[in-house]
């Protein structure tokens, strides 16, 4: 251990609260703490007074409830910025996997008020969203999907009229404080590159980010996820808009290599441009969507047997494909290769999200198992990235994407006095996803503790019942 990090763990608790008999209300007691915004990486014990984190101390505490966790590490919760499923049960997998923070980002949500108040003072952990471009454009073009588009959103091109209603319902979710604009060009693939720019310039007037699933995947020219990368990032540096691209593995494929350079490169020139990844290697979408329009084959790389169809695990042929496309339901897509997501999980600046939904206990494994898996598979068996920068992946850098133009993330993802009481305890020997593709309603293992707002919401692998400390994120 650094002589730095050493000095910095005996500077850390203000003087005010250096009293080792100090009373807080919950004390975890000898755990490794790490802190990827510091680089506090020591046995330390933490006290939580309210919501806060009140003293960090290399001197015992005492507390209202103590518990020992030694052995294990200590750290800020997980944000996932890229969670669909905003309900009960799913904040239930989010819990267990780790994860205090849970955000609708990509889709989005209109309209916006309703979104929130029909989660607050019920959420096991914090919540927010987007407001979504799709959500509005299925709004104005009356299209009959429920949760992505199936029929007028997809086929139709909008008059200019629609356009304009479209872009009202965006700012008016900005007015009411929705944490940025997101969008899923994929999904809506008649929206032009105008309609596109022109949000983007609302976005920089707005001062808030862009969490964008591109126009095209695959390496298929034209319609490329290197092309789609330069549309999106020719409208971040024409606008000044912040841009996040979600799921590079599962939009550039074998590309993901070269779209990451891009991404550096723009960054390195100043761009304000971010990404992120989950660590499986399958996708999970609505087969009736526009990314299993004619074509789709070449496009991803993909055959029928590649095709998962969630409700009961079997693989697809031509037959079952048609028949399911008409029906309408979740598919998984094993599109992706174990080289890329360990590439993408191996990088220190590619963010994990989980891009996750269970539902009535089916769907994919990333909804239940995203973060154990990079801790238990990616950094322990494979030791494809450090303890420290995954941390870093999976609480600060999500953090950081959102406070600019949403301050209250200031006090999450970091583990220092003041900060929100967002805590994790795993163990780091035993901490592993349990999901798989045939049964992805599985909780992780090895994170006994998990504290929202200084809330236990997970005590000794269990769900702490009749708790709901989860509040919504949100722009002032």
């Amino acid at each position: 251990m650094s002589l730095a990090v050493l000095l910095l763990g005996l500077l850390i608790l203000p003087t005010p609260i250096a009293d080792a008999q100090a009373q807080f209300d919950i004390v975890l007691a000898g755990g490794r703490v790490m802190d990827p915004e510091s680089g506090l990486d020591a046995i330390r014990n933490i006290g939580i007074r309210g919501n806060k984190i009140a003293a960090i101390s290399a001197q015992p505490l005492k507390g209202k409830t103590v518990v020992d966790v030694k052995g294990h590490v200590v750290t800020a919760g997980f944000i996932d910025l890229h969670s669909h499923g905003q309900d009960d049960e799913n904040y239930r997998y989010k819990a267990r996997d780790g994860v205090t923070t849970a955000l609708e980002m990509e889709v989005g949500v209109s309209p916006v008020p309703k979104w929130y108040a029909d989660r607050e003072g019920k959420s096991l952990i914090n919540f927010g969203a987007t407001v979504g471009h799709i959500p509005a454009k299925m709004a104005v073009m009356k299209d009959t999907g429920t949760w992505l588009p199936r029929d007028n959103a997809v086929t139709k091109k909008s008059s200019p009229e629609e356009v304009r209603q479209v872009a009202e319902l965006i700012k008016r979710g900005l007015d009411e404080g929705s944490l940025g604009i997101g969008f899923g060009i994929n999904y809506v693939p008649t929206s032009t590159r105008t309609e596109i720019l022109d949000l983007f310039q609302l976005a920089a007037e707005r001062k808030v980010a862009t969490y964008v699933h591109m126009r095209h995947a695959g390496a298929v020219e034209p319609g490329s996820a290197i092309e789609s990368l330069q549309e999106v990032l020719a409208d971040a540096v024409s606008t000044g808009a912040a841009l996040h691209v979600v799921h590079i593995t599962s939009t550039c494929l074998r590309q993901t290599a070269t779209c990451l350079r891009m991404i550096e490169g723009a960054q390195k020139r100043g761009v304000d441009i971010t990404t992120e990844a989950y660590p499986y290697t399958a996708t999970q979408t609505r087969i009736e969507s526009a990314i299993y329009d004619e074509g789709w084959q070449e496009r991803l790389g993909m055959t029928f047997k590649d095709l998962q169809w969630v409700a009961t695990g079997e693989r697809l042929t031509a037959e079952t494909f048609a028949k399911y496309r008409k029906e309408g339901g979740s598919v998984i897509g094993h599109s992706i290769p174990e080289e890329i997501s360990r590439l993408a999980v191996s990088n220190p600046k590619v963010i994990v999200a989980s891009d996750g939904f269970i539902n009535d206990k089916q769907g994919h494994p990333r909804g239940a198992g995203s973060y154990a898996r990079v801790l238990g598979v990616y950094v322990r068996q494979q030791k494809a990235v450090s303890l420290m920068d995954a941390l870093r992946k999976m609480s600060l850098l999500p953090a950081q994407r959102l406070e600019a133009s949403v301050p209250m993330m200031r006090s999450k993802g970091r583990v220092k006095v003041g900060a929100d009481a967002d805590l994790i305890v795993f163990d780091p020997a035993t901490v592993i996803d349990r999901a798989t593709f045939e049964n992805a309603a599985q909780y992780s293992t090895g994170i006994p503790h998990v504290l929202v707002n200084g809330v236990f919401v997970v005590r000794d692998e269990k769900i702490v019942e009749g708790v709901n400390p989860g509040i919504g994120i949100r722009r002032k």
